[in-house]
């Protein structure tokens, strides 16, 4: 018999073991099914995983974890009493791990809390009033001695800050609820906060804004009804059946969703002993989550939204790039070596996120009719800007926090993509009218993309967990 042909019961037993192994790859610890179903070309661009994972890895997440630990980045101004407008709140979480913990006035550094959310620009620093903050009774308190010509760029760009170009809603840094937060010592973790008050708000942001009709039903979605042998491919001919532009915003969701949970359980509270709690990452919650054979497929199409994800905010990074070169702009924190540091950092960073080969192509989006395409790019504004107030509806303060972070930084950098044209035309030595990011939006756009940053991190980190355990 020759090399080239079997004999039929070889056949069948090499089919068998092709099987057997198939079945033991499916039914194994995640890492293995994670490397076949999470990989290839993402869907709606011409970018594949495995480039991401490695340009993350060597490139990203280094410089943009060394970022997030500079003054500018580190405090952030929000306030997290704000009613819930869409319902009567289920009162705040009491578990102590929910609690965030605000910054004592002596620690924000003068140039940030030296009032103005636009005081990183040279034009708004070249004050004196800097040295009498540390006298403000409250953080962020303003300053009434500025300059007339200080004044009047202030109110343009208040006046900016409050047009309908925003894709969220963002909080009023002159509020006395308002407080500086280090997010440093507040990190992204599981805090317990789970339940029926936790299912609400995600319910609320997929069933009510991600452009779904009631009688479509999300998989694994614990408040639908029993669909018998359906396992979300109905909701997956559905999703395929829509428009770009409505795909793109339940993929935006669906990564930031999945990027939350990797964050919890890669911080995850394994045991306290003593009153010493331990974290660290937690496996089974993590399979729970993602594996492929848990959640019905469901996991690695979360998992390859997330990549999607990161692809906007990279791209969102790379079209700002201009606004952050120029001369005028200074992230001041009234240490200036730091600031010169922590500006060429992030210069870096963006010539990096420039040379990224497969950008998400955004003029492919709101390409139609200009009448259509202005009223669906309107419509899209109007959903996730209300995606954004949810956040208030959040029941745990370390929850809300970082829920309002990351959305505040995904909807600046849906503004930044939609603003090309305003982009282009920025003035070299002053503030421009037409574009203008305030810090909060800084802040919550490089700290929104250091988490996606670190979600894929922590997904290598989880493989190779998974491996060793098995």
């Amino acid at each position: 018999m020759s090399l080239g042909v079997r004999s039929a019961g070889a056949g069948q037993r090499a089919a068998a073991a092709a099987a057997a192994v198939q079945l033991l790859v499916v039914l194994s610890v995640l890492p293995g099914v994670v490397e076949v179903q999470v990989t290839g070309v993402l869907d709606d661009c011409l970018c594949d995983v495995t480039s991401i994972d490695n340009f993350n890895t060597y490139k990203i997440f280094p410089k943009i974890k060394k970022l997030q630990e500079r003054d500018y980045f580190r405090y952030y101004k929000v306030n997290l009493k704000r009613p819930c407008p869409f319902w009567a709140e289920d009162g705040h979480c009491s578990i102590k791990d929910c609690h965030v913990e605000t910054c004592p006035e002596s620690k924000i550094p003068v140039g940030i809390k030296a009032g103005s959310s636009n005081k990183y620009l040279k034009m708004a620093n070249d004050t004196r009033e800097f040295e009498d903050c540390e006298q403000a009774n409250k953080l962020g308190a303003v300053n009434s001695t500025l300059s007339n010509q200080s004044k009047e760029a202030f109110i343009d760009w208040a006046r900016y800050d409050d047009s309908q170009d925003h894709f969220c809603e963002l909080d009023d840094e002159r509020s006395p609820a308002a407080q500086y937060v280090d997010l440093l010592l507040n990190p992204e973790r599981y805090t317990g906060y789970k339940g029926a008050s936790a299912w609400r708000v995600w319910n609320s942001i997929y069933e009510e804004n991600c452009f779904k009709p009631r009688s479509v039903y999300r998989p694994l979605n614990p408040l639908a009804p029993s669909r018998g042998k359906d396992d979300g491919e109905s909701f997956y001919t559905w999703l395929e059946g829509l428009c770009l532009e409505k795909r793109v915003f339940y993929k935006l969701i669906s990564g930031l969703h999945a990027s939350i949970n990797i964050h919890l359980c890669a911080n995850y509270l394994l045991e306290e002993t003593w009153g010493k709690p331990s974290w660290g990452h937690n496996i089974k919650e993590f399979k729970c989550r993602f594996d492929p054979v848990e959640t019905k497929g469901e996991g690695p199409r979360r998992l390859k939204n997330l990549y999607f994800l990161y692809l906007i905010e990279l791209r969102a990074l790379s079209k700002v790039a201009p606004y952050f070169e120029r001369s005028i702009v200074d992230l001041y924190t009234g240490n200036i070596e730091e600031d010169a540091d922590t500006k060429a950092l992030l210069l870096s960073i963006f010539q990096d996120t420039k040379s990224f080969p497969m950008h998400f192509d955004e003029k492919s989006m709101f390409a139609g009719d200009k009448k259509g395409a202005k009223s669906l790019k309107e419509e899209f504004r109007l959903h996730f800007r209300n995606i954004s107030r949810i956040m208030d509806c959040v029941g745990c303060d370390k929850c809300r926090l970082w829920g309002k972070l990351q959305t505040q930084g995904l909807g600046a950098a849906l503004k930044i993509l939609f603003s090309e044209k305003e982009i282009q035309k920025l003035p070299e030595n002053s503030p421009s009218k037409g574009f203008q990011l305030t810090r909060q939006e800084i802040v919550a756009l490089l700290n929104a993309f250091g988490r996606l940053s670190t979600s894929i991190r922590e997904l290598q980190n989880f493989k190779v967990l998974l491996q060793q355990s098995r």
